[in-house]
């Protein structure tokens, strides 16, 4: 694979970005290579290699490089009528009425600019709401570049887990493992009476692909509503990719508090949104008290790109294209890992899939077909990771030097590191599926 064109931009890129890149999750290992274009289930890179994606910009790519003619050109038409205009559109409002109509637990909507933006926003209402300071989350997970969750360490024990962040911040966010009931009653049970929120992905998502044991959200969901605490629920990830237009939360049956929603929601354009009840939302300025605002939330070309791709996928087989192809790719790595690699555990749900490096198994298939459900009565139950510690115990090294640059080789795009997910689109096709079990079969 020829990356002379990539090494010479990596070269430049030094001298101007910092590390070379303007999100350190691109810093792959020697050096990125540089994307020139999409097309459909594919990407070009600057020497003109083609690859499978399924990195699909982290996510947001639903629907593919590229977008069907009609979604297109109503993007198109937006753009030629200006691209903003620091005044409200229609077309915000038409997206805000259409995440109400489809998600279970919102009823109004605000739009900001990021994933991250949506979770500082969705704190900050929280505490607002709740006249509290202290955050529950869960130990490795990721909700974005913000100082209140950037932290490291367990129960009350943390600390920022980035430079150039007070200790403060820590001071008031506490974290337990995902999946852990146990660990949730106790820290609430000792403070419950100063925590807004638990914030949690329904599902991790980012620090690994984790499915919630059965009973663990409905547990949360009960013991927050107990001490007067709101349940937040990150689906940046999961939002209108798992559990189709319902979100994740529609797939389990859980209504949280709040939703912090990003990547599908914006068809590839930046966005971020914070969702819930009235009686909630209605706590951001102006309608209520706590400070929340922004020069391009409700940006006009984002909303027109989220709405017309959220249409185009109520409208037409997009879910169970992707879901069916999604389940297609999980069963093949079942059988490929179980032969190849029996330690490893194939992980994911829906259009997002994975394979997570885990040092120790049970050896075989185990009793789930389609990807890790954490089933106690599969053999391999104790041995699938659980939570992100167990994610962060795996082969990271291995995933990185060695089985990321060889389906590169191979023409696989995967994502970084095993704590991203991969992504399947409406782009990709039955041929896309079979090639990249090729791969996983040449490599693993």
């Amino acid at each position: 694979m020829n990356d002379e064109r990539s090494r010479e931009l990596y070269g430049r890129a030094l001298s101007v970005l910092p590390g070379g890149v303007n999100s350190s999750v691109r810093a792959l290992r020697p050096y990125p290579f540089f994307v020139r274009r999409g097309e459909g289930g594919h990407v070009i890179d600057a020497d003109g290699n083609r690859l499978i994606d399924y990195v699909m910009g982290y996510g947001p790519l639903l629907l593919g490089h590229g977008y069907p003619d009609e979604v297109d050109a109503r993007i198109r038409s937006q753009l030629s009528d200006g691209a903003m205009y620091g005044a409200p559109t229609e077309v915000e409002v038409e997206l805000a009425e259409f995440v109400a109509r489809h998600v279970p637990s919102v009823e109004m909507v605000r739009f900001v600019n990021s994933g991250t933006e949506a979770t500082v926003s969705a704190v900050r209402l929280a505490r607002g709401h709740t006249g509290r300071d202290e955050i529950v989350v869960m130990e490795g997970g990721y909700h974005g570049a913000q100082e209140s969750t950037l932290v490291e360490g367990g129960g009350t024990d943390t600390a920022p887990s980035s430079a150039g962040i007070p200790s403060e911040f820590a001071e008031h966010t506490h974290a337990v493992p995902f999946n852990d009931e146990e660990a949730v009653r106790n820290i609430f049970n000792e403070r419950g009476d100063r925590i807004a929120a638990v914030l949690t992905e329904p599902m991790l998502g980012n620090h690994g692909i984790v499915y919630p044991i059965e009973g663990y959200l409905e547990a949360l969901r009960e013991i927050t509503a107990e001490h007067g605490a709101l349940l937040i629920f990150d689906e940046v990830i999961t939002g209108f990719r798992v559990g189709g237009l319902a979100c994740a939360q529609g797939k389990f049956g859980i209504d949280p508090d709040l939703t912090t929603f990003g990547k599908v929601l914006g068809g590839g354009f930046p966005v971020g949104a914070v969702g819930g009840p009235a009686g909630i939302m209605e706590g951001l300025t102006p309608a209520g008290d706590v400070f929340q605002s922004g020069t391009y939330s409700g940006h006009p070309v984002a909303m027109t790109a989220g709405l017309e791709t959220l249409r185009y996928a109520a409208e037409n087989d997009v879910y169970d294209h992707v879901n069916t192809l999604g389940e297609r790719l999980r069963s093949g790595l079942r059988e490929i890992v179980a032969d190849r690699a029996p330690s490893y555990t194939v992980v994911g749900t829906d259009s997002i899939f994975g394979v997570t490096f885990t040092r120790e198994g049970a050896g075989g298939e185990g009793e789930c077909e389609d990807g890790c459900r954490q089933r106690p009565s599969c053999p391999r139950f104790d041995s699938c990771p659980k939570n992100g510690a167990d994610v962060a115990n795996a082969d990271t090294e291995r995933w990185e030097r060695l089985f990321w640059p060889a389906m590169c080789e191979q023409g696989i795009f995967l994502s970084a590191n095993q704590f991203e997910a991969q992504f399947v689109s409406y782009a990709h096709t039955d041929e896309d599926i079979e090639e990249t079990l090729d791969a996983y079969r040449a490599v693993l």
